[in-house]
């Protein structure tokens, strides 16, 4: 796969949490943010209206999925997986090594799948721009967790996703691009960050064929291969924990402070 790098120095990097936007320098650590309100539920801070939960509970191959219209507003759902953390605001998902998962996957998470407003599952073409944008910290990981997804929608038979962006144990920031709809994945290490401190993304679409990925200020390009072309996508975003086992103790928690979508 050609990769084609730009590295990018930004002063700042804009996160935006339930509409309002919060500037801080590129690569900060800081974990609080004045606009997340404790005392509400993630759908009081953050726009829940394009997103559905899925939880790492439920019966053997059907995790429980929570719809948007359960998951808006200041009492919004949330439970021991899906939650505000009362210290500083962040959307938090904890996803254990042993939990719930789909028929395709032999991990739990905790992780929202994009929507359209109108409440049908969001199923876009690789024309035209699409972003995903976080500013989230990994509290806490046994081995590797993923954190956000580009994933195959309709247009064919294949289950994989284009892009998972992965945060390990170690704090190395890996990126795995998907080589056809057949599977297998090529692995990019583009950063390192600790456990704990706070950083930002963003996954995107440009021209139709090409993948551009941005953390902490750093851009990297990837072509899309031409097998992809006839698959729609959708955004996933939380955590998806990459190991399992017996512990429901073990596992990965991820909190977010800032998370947006856009197409254009």
């Amino acid at each position: 796969m050609r990769i084609r790098t730009l590295l990018a120095s930004l002063a700042t990097v804009t996160a935006v949490i339930g509409g309002l936007a919060l500037a801080m320098p590129a690569g900060a650590t800081t974990a609080a943010t004045p606009f997340a309100d404790p005392s509400k539920a993630p759908g009081g801070n953050f726009d829940l209206s394009v997103w559905q939960l899925q939880e790492p509970v439920g019966s053997p191959g059907k995790p429980t999925t929570i719809p948007s219209s359960r998951l808006q507003g200041s009492n919004g759902f949330q439970d021991d997986y899906f939650y505000t953390d009362k210290r500083d605001g962040a959307m938090t998902f904890w996803a254990p090594e042993k939990g719930v998962t789909t028929p395709n996957s032999n991990y739990a998470r905790s992780e929202l799948r994009e929507m359209n407003r109108n409440g049908g599952a969001a199923d876009w073409s690789l024309s035209g721009s699409h972003t995903l944008q976080a500013t989230l910290r990994v509290v806490s990981v046994t081995k590797n967790v993923c954190v956000g997804q580009i994933h195959l929608g309709s247009g064919g038979s294949s289950t994989k996703p284009l892009v998972e962006l992965y945060y390990r144990a170690n704090g190395d920031i890996v990126l795995g691009t998907e080589n056809s709809p057949e599977g297998g994945q090529t692995l990019h290490n583009v950063a390192n960050v600790s456990v704990g401190k706070t950083w930002n993304y963003t996954i995107g679409v440009s021209g139709g064929d090409t993948i551009d990925l941005t953390v902490n200020g750093s851009t990297t390009h990837y072509d899309i291969p031409s097998s992809f072309f006839q698959y729609k996508q959708y955004f996933k975003a939380g955590s998806y924990n990459q190991s399992s086992s017996d512990s429901t103790t073990n596992g990965a928690r991820v909190g977010f402070y800032g998370l947006t979508v856009s197409h254009g």
